[in-house]
Parts: C-alpha cells; structure tokens; sequence
C-alpha cells in the first residue's frame, strides 16, 4: 500500500489503486444529468426550426395575398392544369385560365307531354390551345321540394341518365361548350329548379334554370264534402284526376289571372293555403288585403283540408257524349267504353276548358262521381257570369246526367 503526505497539512493518506465508493456514485449522478441537458437542447433546436418554418410560411401568404388577384366571387377561378411529367406522373402546374358557366334563360315554360331545352354553356378565358375534357352534371330538386337528385351525368360522348328521368333526357352538345339538357315527353312533376355543374379537375362551376309548366290549377274536395283530406289522400286524389298537387308558385299564377277561392287547400310543399281576390270576413277578415293567405304549417298527418291540384295540357280529347238519352253513373261509364273513350276525369275536363276552350252547358258525369260543365262564353242559364268548370256536386250514382268522355291520342304519346 502506498503512503500519500499532505504538504500542506502534513498528513497522510492511504491509497488501495481504485476510487472510493464516494467517486464512484458522483460519476454514476452525472451521467443522466448530461443526458437530460443534451435532449433540451434537441427540443430548444425543434422548437426554433418549427418556429422559424411558421414565420416563413405566414410571410409567404402575406405575400402572395397581397399580389394574387381577387377572384370574383360568382366565378370559378382555377389557375392550374393537370399534366405528365416525363415519368410518366400526374403533375399541377399553374396555366392561368378560369372557367366559366352560365344560362342565356334562368326559365323556361313548357307544357305536359312537350319537350323543354335548359340551356348551359361554359367556355375558358384565355382560351385553351387544345379541348380539355370536363364533366357535367344536370341535377334536380323539385318545385315540391325535397332532396336535389342526378339526372344526367357526362364525360365526353358518355352520358348516363338517371331515374324516372332514364330515356327521356340528353344533352345538346351543339358547338363546344353546350351543355344545354334536352328533356323530352314532359311529366306534370317535372317541374322545380334544374343545376346545371361542370367540373374540370378539383374545380367545378354551376348555373340554375327554372322549368315551370303552362296548366291549371283546381280547388278539389272529397266526395264527402269540405275538409275530408289528409295531405296523403290529397296527393292521391290528385293523382286519380290525371293531375298533381300543386306547387305555391303554380297557385300564385293562377291567383294573379283571378283566382278566388276561401276554402283552404293542400300544397305540394305540404303547406295550407287559399287564394282571394275579394277580401270578404269569412275568408280572413274584409279589411285583409288580396292575396294567397296561409295556415301555419301543420303536421301533415292528423290534419284534414281540400286540395289544390295542377294540370296542364292532354295528351287526348274531351267531349261531350251525344245521347239520346241521360245516363246513370255506371251507363255513363258504358257508353265511353262503347265508343272508344274512357269517362272523363277532373283534370282533364279542366284542361280541355283551359287549353282547348271547351264550353258546354250540359252537365255530365265524371270519373269521380261528380258532376260538372265547362263554361268559356258566360250566358244566362250556364252559372255565374265569369268562365269556369262548373259543379253539381256529388249526386247520388243513380241520378240521370249526361257523360264526359276523353279519347287518347295515340299520335301524340
């Protein structure tokens, strides 16, 4: 064992060749306390780089906000194209055009059974050097209301049409950039708001048109009188009067050319409504000015109204029966069959008033048990002294009237 003096105190002490157990538990503290220093620092340094990378981006947009023009807000404004780069890979590359869409029509009226054009068309600006190919897409939502629904969609020559809209729509595709939708045999329920949206890559731009149809719309009770209809029997009732419920812009209409009507009806958007043109106090009040009055709306279930019904024009004719003799209910029936026709129903009796300008001021059967007479020429001993479909009411089954008939036109279906 060596002997160790301390000059300055001048003692000894021993050494064994190894460190105390004192140096060697200092040594082992150390350690992790460097360790713990060092990832600090790591942090400090990532927490400056990402500190660092979010001033730079914030300076960018502020830049770039502050040079890149402003895009109209009804324009769809792209400024990137979708090229192969020599790998063969998909590549966005900045080319500086904006597409456009739009309608030279925001409506367009037509008639049961006629064929509608929506026009649509989009173009580029500048102009491209060479055609890009785009998708459109026409969709539907109804004048109803209720969930907007595809009716055609495109990619060049390709096209695919969709539900009760399949076999009856195309598009024009006339020049480049039409992309105007050709309906053709319009249904009473075609009508409502038609989109049409062109997408080209991520990006896409649309324009509305309206179709309406040109009819008429009818106040319709049950047979058993006022206020018997649920808006599901409403739309039912309609539906046998080869007719539709109709829509609060169709009643409108016909309010505006005179419509005057205090009992309250059904609507397709399942409100309750009635038109008046003379405010009188049964019918909201004298003092209440002219107009389409409104229920709050309903629960469409438990409650019971009349119904407003929408027809437009026939695709066949309506006449009056020649007989020798009046007829009950079920001869009347009979004697449509026996002479190539069909017992007229509601609707149709108003169409042909409406658009053919029946006038008879016979009374006669229809489908629905009722009996009623198409008056365009007011005179004396045919009612009141304007124009309309007159009614009789629901009389018993075996009264004597004369009959309606319609015959379909083959030629036109």
């Amino acid at each position: 064992m060596t002997v160790l003096k301390n000059q300055s105190s001048g003692t000894t002490r021993h050494s064994s060749g190894r460190s105390s157990p004192t140096s060697d538990l200092s040594h082992e503290v150390e350690k992790p306390r460097r360790q713990f220093r060092g990832l600090r620092i790591v942090q400090t340094l990532m927490m400056m780089i990402w500190c660092f990378q979010t001033v730079l981006l914030f300076i960018a947009h502020l830049v770039l906000s502050d040079w890149a023009p402003a895009a109209p807000p009804t324009q769809n404004s792209f400024f990137y194209g979708d090229y192969l780069n020599e790998s063969g890979n998909n590549e966005l590359h900045f080319i500086g055009m904006k597409l456009y869409v739009d309608s030279a029509e925001q409506s367009v009226l037509s008639v049961r059974g006629g064929n509608a054009t929506l026009q649509c068309r989009f173009w580029y600006e500048p102009v491209p050097s060479s055609p890009r190919e785009v998708r459109v897409k026409w969709s539907w939502l109804p004048a109803a209301g209720g969930q907007e629904t595809d009716v055609i969609v495109a990619f060049g020559t390709r096209f695919r049409s969709f539900g009760d809209f399949r076999g009856r729509v195309q598009l024009r595709q006339d020049f480049p950039g039409d992309a105007a939708l050709v309906l053709n045999k319009l249904w009473l329920n075609d009508t409502g708001r038609y989109r049409c949206t062109v997408v080209d890559g991520l990006e896409d731009q649309s324009a509305v048109v309206h179709l309406e149809l040109q009819g008429v719309v009818f106040p319709y009770q049950h047979p058993h009188g006022r206020y018997h209809l649920s808006f599901l029997g409403a739309q039912q009732a309609c539906k046998e009067q080869d007719s539709t419920v109709a829509t609060i812009t169709q009643l409108f209409q016909c309010w505006k050319e005179g419509m005057n009507w205090c009992n309250a009806g059904w609507l397709a958007d399942g409100t309750v409504q009635y038109p008046i043109t003379q405010s009188r106090e049964p019918c909201g009040g004298a003092r209440l000015a002219p107009g389409v009055r409104r229920y709050d709306r309903l629960h469409l279930y438990p409650n019971h109204y009349d119904v407003f019904c929408f027809s437009s024009l026939l695709q066949g004719r309506v006449y009056y029966l020649q007989s020798s003799h009046k007829m009950n209910l079920t001869e009347a029936q009979h004697a449509c069959q026996e002479d190539g026709a069909e017992i007229a129903k509601v609707g149709q009796l108003y169409s042909a008033w409406k658009f053919t300008g029946l006038d008879r001021c016979d009374a006669g059967w229809l489908a629905d048990g009722s009996v009623r007479y198409p008056i365009t020429r007011p005179r004396s001993n045919c009612g009141p002294s304007e124009p309309g479909v007159r009614s009789f009411g629901f009389p018993p089954p075996q009264h004597k009237h004369g009959v309606y008939c319609y015959k379909l036109d083959t030629e036109r279906v």
